[in-house]
């Protein structure tokens, strides 16, 4: 099962900031993400989607691929790649895998204007080192949703406030 995460910042920098280490940590093999999203909210009436993966342009390459392959078996590859790119770019802008779209969009509307939040979908995690690792990029941040338990939700509102608890370090041999 994995859990939700959103935290909502005064501005936009701090989002991608936050995401980017994120996507740091899991090259290390320290948390594993379902789907990662900046919202921002560059004007009053405008809410922004970031996503990690671009579906559309995905779906278009992949069905680029599968249209040339099928055209090559009907002698007419270019119009297969064509219809291919378009059928692969239709599902990707169609498909909504991870955080709901819409979900985010009304959650974005709690933003302030220059402000910015980041939804991130946790399948896997070692709480005690990727909480000490984004203390740095959390600081002036604030819950939006968790599906945390109650310990979890605690743990990070104190690594928010800058007053994460350190790992504990092995007694002295004697």
């Amino acid at each position: 099962m994995a859990d939700l995460v959103a935290i909502a910042f005064d501005n936009e920098p701090a989002g991608f900031e936050l995401r980017t280490q994120l996507v740091k940590m899991q090259q290390e093999y320290l948390i594993e993400l379902a789907d990662a999203v900046v919202v921002t909210r560059p004007t009053a009436e405008n809410v922004q989607l970031h996503q990690a993966v671009n579906l559309t342009a995905t779906g278009a390459i992949g069905g680029g691929f599968w249209g040339t392959l099928v055209g090559l078996l009907f002698l007419n590859p270019l119009l297969g790649a064509a219809v291919g790119a378009g059928a692969g770019a239709l599902a990707g802008k169609l498909s909504d895998i991870g955080i709901n779209d819409n979900f985010m969009r009304e959650a974005g509307q709690a933003l302030q204007p220059g402000g910015s939040a980041v939804f991130v979908l946790v399948r896997k995690m070692t709480p005690d080192k990727v909480l000490a690792g984004l203390e740095p990029y959390l600081q002036g941040g604030r819950v939006l949703k968790t599906s945390l338990s109650t310990a979890d939700e605690d743990k990070l509102r104190e690594a928010m406030a800058g007053h994460a608890n350190p790992v504990a370090e092995p007694p002295a041999a004697s």
